[in-house]
């Protein structure tokens, strides 16, 4: 084990620690609020909203899988040159989110609306590129979900965050377990989850004034947050194979 693996495991504990922690009280308050609204919302709109949200991330994931690049790194890449790649493309990506949630801000409700499947496809572009930098091949659909469990890892309530963690922290044996094919996946829970992580600071985002302020910083944060999170995902993958060698 190199210097820069080292750096990078112990990166990876700190990030393992929070991943299990208890939810607090002000996430145990707000998910009661997100609770309260979604149980307000008609069962037919949740699941006209699961399925829009199913066929838009499947179509973003295809377009993902199509125009991601897997060059740029060394014939024998270290950990370390991988997440330098990682981290020009974290950096690449952040930008574009934040330019593109200050345009579809500023453009008041009828933009605002566009920047979810905008943003979307931006941050799965990202994991895409991201998981490429680490040698895996995202045509193989295990990997993808792989990709999803990362995203809901990211955008989830404490609770539903560690089942993912615990997922990708025990990935050979439980891609046995996983859905045989996407449309198997728990898209319910994927799409609630993530609208209850981003509605009430994307609501900010169609403010008049602020919109334009708010979109790229939200967009920015969240999207090198993702960044983060799959770094340290692939970085247990990592260590495991080490430890398997």
């Amino acid at each position: 084990m190199d210097a820069y693996e080292k750096y990078a495991f112990q990166e990876m504990q700190v990030w393992q620690e929070q991943m299990k922690k208890p939810a607090s009280l002000v996430n145990k308050l707000t998910g009661k609020v997100q609770k309260k609204i979604n149980n307000v919302i008609p069962e037919k709109l949740h699941k006209a909203i699961t399925v829009a949200i199913k066929q838009m991330t499947k179509t973003v994931l295809l377009g993902a899988e199509i125009t991601t690049q897997r060059n740029g790194i060394s014939p024998h890449p270290s950990l370390q040159d991988r997440e330098n790649k990682v981290q020009e493309r974290i950096r690449i990506h952040s930008n574009t989110a934040a330019a593109e949630g200050a345009l579809t801000g500023a453009g008041g409700i009828l933009l605002g609306l566009a920047d979810f499947p905008l943003w979307l496809a931006i941050k799965i572009k990202l994991l895409f590129e991201i998981a490429a930098a680490y040698g895996y091949d995202t045509s193989d659909y295990k990997e993808r979900l792989y990709i999803l469990h990362i995203f809901q890892v990211t955008f989830s309530n404490p609770q539903n965050r560690r089942a993912a963690y615990n997922t990708l922290e025990n990935w050979d044996r439980n891609r046995q377990d996983l859905p045989k094919n996407i449309d198997e996946f728990d898209w319910r829970t994927f799409q609630q989850d993530y609208r209850d992580y981003i509605d009430i600071p994307k609501l900010l985002q169609l403010v008049p004034g602020i919109g334009a302020a708010v979109g790229a910083y939200i967009n920015h944060r969240l999207t090198k947050k993702l960044g983060a999170t799959a770094m340290n995902a692939y970085r247990m993958r990592w260590k495991s194979k080490q430890l398997s060698a």
